[in-house]
């Protein structure tokens, strides 16, 4: 594998949905903003703001997620992403008052590829995305917490995949949680609907840390700084490459890492940690994917 091809795994691509999906998605000017998109030292913050309707992701709330999140998504100046929301639940899932007869199977069909492209947005951008979770985590919400890099929890929070419950089984949250969580752990959440604690979670592997809600900002934040001290480019590289080497047997996993691992030491970043650390000070990054050698 060539640098170019390496560097490749970084390059933000997705498959894109019709136009059509999304412009149908756009909200009344006179309507508050679904999510509200903040960025200050490297740190965008986006915000599910629409808690009167418990935060659910309506077509429109995918549109505005995904625009927050794709909106200067090349700028070296972004290093992480945190996704939390206001009001007592994180997500309630899909809006299933979207979901009823009345709209058709065509506007049906958009509303889940709209959710799968979010879902695959989070895991394919160059910088990590967090999970700040307070409250309740609930089907296609579960799965925004199961698709995001890392995922802080209060200690009060939630998860569950009710949707057998009112007849719709959660089979593309399903494809987030399964990945997220041991097999049995999946299936028993899909089969019963009942919700497990924000410790079960951390246990499981569906979120990376619980803490007290009073603490919740500080220590996502405090993950989010730490990310902020690397190299972009060397954090986008070890994100691409982890996400294609978990989907490989064993043998192939480790090809690709070793061929990734050798194409970091040629960015210019890669030499500079490693001078820095001879040297004994701190690495000054050039967070950009200029090389020290072929």
């Amino acid at each position: 594998m060539s640098l170019t091809g390496a560097l490749r795994l970084t390059r933000f691509c997705v498959r894109r949905l019709s136009p059509s999906c999304w412009t149908r998605a756009v909200s009344t000017p006179s309507s508050p903003p679904l999510t509200v998109r903040e960025q200050e030292d490297g740190i965008r913050r986006i915000i599910l703001n629409n808690p009167k309707k418990r935060n659910a992701l309506s077509l429109a709330m995918l549109s505005s997620l995904r625009e927050d999140i794709l909106t200067d998504i090349d700028d070296k100046d972004l290093r992480v992403i945190i996704i939390s929301a206001r009001g007592s639940v994180f997500s309630s899932g899909h809006d299933l008052k979207e979901l009823t007869s009345a709209h058709g199977k065509d506007y049906h069909t958009s509303v889940f590829q709209a959710c799968s492209e979010v879902m695959t947005l989070i895991q394919d951008a160059p910088v990590p995305v967090i999970a700040m979770v307070k409250g309740i985590a609930t089907a296609a919400g579960c799965q925004l917490v199961a698709s995001c890099d890392i995922a802080v929890a209060s200690e009060r929070s939630t998860f569950a995949t009710p949707g057998v419950n009112v007849g719709l089984f959660c089979s593309t949250p399903g494809v987030a949680i399964g990945r997220a969580v041991p097999r049995k752990v999946a299936m028993e959440m899909l089969f019963t609907g009942r919700p497990i604690t924000a410790q079960e979670a951390l246990l499981h592997g569906l979120v990376s840390k619980v803490v007290s809600e009073e603490h919740l900002e500080e220590e996502t934040m405090s993950i989010a700084r730490r990310v902020c001290e690397s190299s972009r480019p060397v954090v986008a590289l070890g994100k691409a490459a982890f996400q294609r080497q978990m989907a490989q047997d064993r043998d192939a996993a480790y090809a690709t890492a070793t061929a990734v691992m050798v194409h970091n030491l040629a960015l210019r970043d890669g030499q500079e940690g490693i001078r820095a650390f001879i040297e004994k000070r701190r690495p000054v990054w050039t967070n950009n994917n200029e090389k020290a050698h072929d």
